[in-house]
């Protein structure tokens, strides 16, 4: 069974025209099963006016189909984040007659120079996304852990705690034992659902729903990271260089109130200081979160600036 998510950016319900519609709130899920091999769309719904579901459809998505209407400061943000997702393969769509001549150099140069350009026409780019699918069949592993960064949980009646996500990698296995972060709790898999179907196992890009126990739905939202892995860090506070994009003008200074974002995290941060050693766009951060970030060591996190004036988009930080 080969899975991959895809970020539909630029055209609400775009989607709907594509695959079946599932769960929806800020964003929008959608989902689309040929044979053994799935595709699940997500569209940032609330977006532009907040940015948060704009980061969700990217962090969560291998690849995207951008919708271009016009050239704007919107489009110029999409672009922007998608390549501080480091999302490098998708497809552009271009209306109201917009030459490709306009597009190309704009994303040269950048992870999205590679993106194919495609007619408007849903049933050949669902056939292009299910081919994508069918490529990505994982090899057999022996990997025992993995993890999973929740972005839906609730009850359903007669199962209990249900919890949506995409396997970011390694491996999920039927009854597990997961640590709940950053709540330090533990819960177990009682079964794993793959597009309504149930597995044992599920691997790295699957869109899974997780049925657990020993926990309740209150422990859980979205930015729960559901993981096995014993390198898994959790932190409060950030000593970190910042790689910013080239169009940001807005210099990062002490005081600023940021956002980080990681997998379906979306944090609220403070800069305590900043130092430049030569270069304005790679200066290094203190930085103290309102709550801990979950992450792998080396992992990459997006900094968000949600006052920036037609950009809100601001780079990107390793993580120690």
């Amino acid at each position: 069974m080969g899975n991959i998510t895809v970020a539909i950016l630029g055209a609400l319900d775009y989607g709907s025209t594509l695959a079946k519609k599932g769960t929806a709130t800020d964003i929008t899920l959608y989902n689309l099963k040929k044979g053994e091999d799935t595709v699940t769309f997500i569209e940032p719904t609330r977006y532009p006016e907040r940015l948060a579901p704009l980061f969700y459809a990217c962090a969560l998505a291998k690849e995207a189909i951008i919708i271009v209407d016009e050239l704007n400061a919107t489009f110029g943000e999409q672009l922007v984040m998608l390549q501080c997702s480091d999302i490098k393969t998708g497809y552009i769509v271009l209306r109201n007659y917009i030459p490709k001549e306009k597009i190309q150099p704009i994303i040269k140069g950048t992870s999205l120079e590679n993106f194919e350009f495609v007619a408007d026409d849903a049933n050949q780019l669902r056939e292009k996304l299910l081919a994508d699918a069918a490529k990505q069949k994982p090899a057999p592993s022996a990997q025992t852990i993995g993890t999973v960064p929740v972005d839906h949980a609730f009850n359903v009646k007669g199962v209990g705690v249900v919890v949506l996500g995409i396997v970011a990698y390694g491996t999920i296995q039927k009854h597990a034992a997961l640590n709940v972060l950053p709540a330090a709790k533990t819960a177990q898999v009682r079964s794993i659902q793959k597009h309504d179907d149930e597995f044992d196992v599920a691997g790295e890009d699957d869109r899974v729903g997780l049925a657990l126990k020993n926990i309740e739905v209150e422990d859980l939202d979205r930015g729960t990271i559901l993981t096995n892995d014993p390198s898994i860090k959790t932190i409060t506070k950030l000593q970190v260089q910042a790689s910013l994009v080239k169009y940001w003008q807005t210099p990062i200074k002490a005081g600023m109130v940021v956002h980080i974002g990681h997998w379906t995290q979306f944090i609220t941060a403070k800069v305590e200081a900043t130092t430049e050693a030569g270069d304005p766009k790679k200066p290094t951060l203190s930085i103290t979160l309102d709550k801990p970030l979950v992450y792998r060591p080396n992992d990459k996190a997006v900094l968000m600036y949600l006052d920036g004036a037609k950009l809100r988009v601001a780079g990107t930080v390793g993580l120690p």
